[in-house]
């Protein structure tokens, strides 16, 4: 397994645990030139929403693991967390209806976690 899919797996491991919603993994290696996954999750609220941004960071910075850039505001609806090789995106069920981004890469591997 490589290093990417590693870190989108630990990703997708704690947005579950800490009850996320519809969190799954999309390859987008192949179909991408500036990432190798998508990590997707629905918060029910936008404080679910700020409260997964933040168990990501948590759990990844004690690994040495730090976000290039996170995109959004706690009150959008939408979080982005660049990671370099592995994007995740925590939206509102709302945000994630709108934007099916499952949909616009229905062509790559999706693996559902939840």
């Amino acid at each position: 397994m490589s290093e990417q899919r590693e870190k989108a797996d630990r990703i997708a491991k704690v947005l579950d645990e800490k009850k996320g919603i519809d969190v799954s993994i999309i390859d987008v290696a192949e179909k991408s030139g500036f990432a190798d996954y998508f990590v997707l999750c629905t918060g029910g609220s936008e404080r679910q929403v700020a409260a997964l941004v933040d168990a990501v960071e948590d759990t990844m910075e004690p690994v040495g693991v730090f976000p290039k850039n996170i995109e959004g505001r706690k009150t959008s609806g939408w979080m982005l967390m660049d990671y370099g090789d592995v994007i995740v995106n925590i939206m509102t069920p709302e945000m994630r209806e709108k934007y099916n981004i499952e949909k616009i890469w229905g062509d790559c591997e999706i693996e559902e976690i939840n």
